[in-house]
């Protein structure tokens, strides 16, 4: 009976490494992925889960000391402000979504300075840019969240890494999908980080992101 062919070594440990960046560091972490899929689309949970792999996988890279477990959280949660019942129709997404994180951290028994760290990685993803000096877990998932939806800064992760992640976990029309939520964030708030990146021509970059080529 023919047996199934073995994968390369290469492809084989970055399965590995795969496995390891997608697992939730701790029962929080799970949790926090858990209350995302609720309330997000497949295709924004798949964005969210990619995101919290390529921030973790940067920051080790990198040889920064972060916080896994934050910014595993903060990856999970930094789109629920999206979700209908959570988009307010005067606070920018972020926001909204930063106090829905804060709730979640206080009811699993964050400290209240840690529930506001949470609330402050995900409002600062949306910033053009964050200092690792100034919020290392922000700086990580801004980076992230960046490459997964416009395609930016590809060069900072191995292609072959990106290539098995996106496999792992599909685009599946994620980029018409989130463009279509940022441009009506930018319609009903024109004062907000949504609208500025519109302004900036998001909608072209996330149409031209190699990832959906891959």
């Amino acid at each position: 009976m023919p047996t199934e062919p073995r994968p390369t070594p290469e492809l084989q440990s970055t399965a590995v490494v795969l496995d390891e960046l997608l697992a939730p560091p701790s029962l929080v972490a799970a949790r926090a992925l858990g209350a995302a899929a609720a309330v997000s689309s497949v295709a924004l949970l798949a964005h969210s889960r990619r995101s919290a792999a390529l921030a973790v996988d940067l920051g080790r890279r990198e040889g920064l000391a972060f916080d896994h477990e934050l910014l595993f959280v903060a990856a999970a949660l930094h789109d629920v402000g999206l979700a209908s019942p959570f988009d307010s129709h005067t606070e920018p997404f972020e926001r909204a979504g930063g106090e829905v994180a804060r709730v979640f951290a206080a009811g699993a028994g964050w400290s209240a300075a840690r529930a506001q760290r949470l609330a402050d990685v995900i409002v600062r993803h949306m910033w053009p840019a964050v200092s690792a000096d100034l919020d290392v877990e922000g700086h990580l998932l801004e980076r992230a969240t960046s490459l997964d939806v416009s395609g930016v800064g590809g060069e900072d992760w191995p292609a072959e890494l990106v290539a098995a992640l996106v496999e792992r976990l599909p685009r599946d029309g994620f980029g018409a999908e989130f463009g279509g939520l940022m441009s009506t964030q930018a319609h009903r708030k024109p004062g907000s980080e949504a609208a500025r990146t519109i302004r900036g021509g998001m909608r072209d970059r996330i149409a031209a992101n190699p990832l959906d080529r891959l």
